[in-house]
């Protein structure tokens, strides 16, 4: 495990309540067009990696699919388990997998790869679990970061918050460009092809605000909950300037998300 992975099992303990009332609600709008790239359909074997909530898992069982399952966390995994019930759902940690080789038509993860350190290891355990001439369908990010994932990164670096330096950073700061990304799927699949998706996430500033940064929900929660109050305060006028722009209906704000979807076969 890298320090990168042992990082990531901390800052994600505890944190399925919070997730799935926040972030999980814009990570699902990616999980249709993954489905679809995935080749989820009636029948299908359909392994749903880093599951989180269980929303890619629930999609797939809409589908009539036969649902596997899995994420490090296990509150993630019971959140899931009752989201899918109908799902195998496991507690499991990239790049060990508790599946037989070819287990699988399709394996499919939503806003994963981006939280394993060393992504090739990982994406070499998923083609061994693939049937031959299985798919494979992920999303990432777009880096560097933009729209709403940028908001409260931004917001701190207009108070001058520093980058903590026991805080590890995503190798897909690397990897979250198309190119990037295409090449490092194609290292170990065929006929990889990388899209960009982008869409409007509406949401209440308050209710992002206290279920994202001030719930520690990703790296950057981690590194304002550091800071005093007074520094907390000022991030967050920052932020509530950064929104003034993406004003829509109803006190709500309309922010463009922007990420990637890469699928191949093995």
């Amino acid at each position: 495990m890298t320090e990168f992975d042992a990082y990531e099992r901390e800052l994600w303990a505890g944190r399925a309540d919070a997730y799935e009332q926040g972030f999980a609600r814009l990570t699902a709008h990616a999980v249709e067009p993954l489905l679809d790239a995935a080749g989820v359909r009636a029948g299908r074997r359909v392994l749903d990696l880093g599951t989180g909530p269980g929303i890619v898992a629930a999609g797939a069982l809409r589908r009539g699919a036969v649902v596997a399952a899995v994420d490090a966390d296990p509150q993630m995994a019971r959140t899931a388990a009752r989201n899918a019930p109908e799902a195998d759902v496991r507690v499991a940690v990239l790049p060990a997998l508790p599946h037989e080789d070819a287990a699988f038509d399709a394996v499919a993860g939503n806003f994963v790869i981006n939280h394993v350190g060393e992504p090739e290891t990982a994406l070499r355990e998923l083609r061994r679990v693939l049937r031959q001439d299985g798919r494979l369908a992920l999303t990432c990010w777009r880096m560097p970061g933009s729209g709403v994932l940028a908001l409260v990164r931004d917001a701190m670096d207009q108070v001058g918050v520093p980058w903590p330096d026991d805080v590890p950073l995503s190798p897909f700061l690397e990897y979250g460009r198309p190119d990037a990304f295409g090449d490092l799927v194609g290292r170990v699949f065929r006929d990889v092809a990388v899209e960009e998706l982008t869409w409007d996430f509406e949401f209440k500033p308050e209710e992002w605000w206290r279920t994202g940064a001030m719930a520690r929900v990703g790296s950057n929660g981690v590194v304002l909950a550091r800071q005093d109050a007074a520094t907390i305060a000022r991030v967050k006028e920052a932020y509530d300037g950064i929104l003034k722009p993406y004003a829509a209906r109803s006190g709500r704000v309309r922010v463009p998300a922007h990420a990637l979807l890469a699928h191949a076969t093995r």
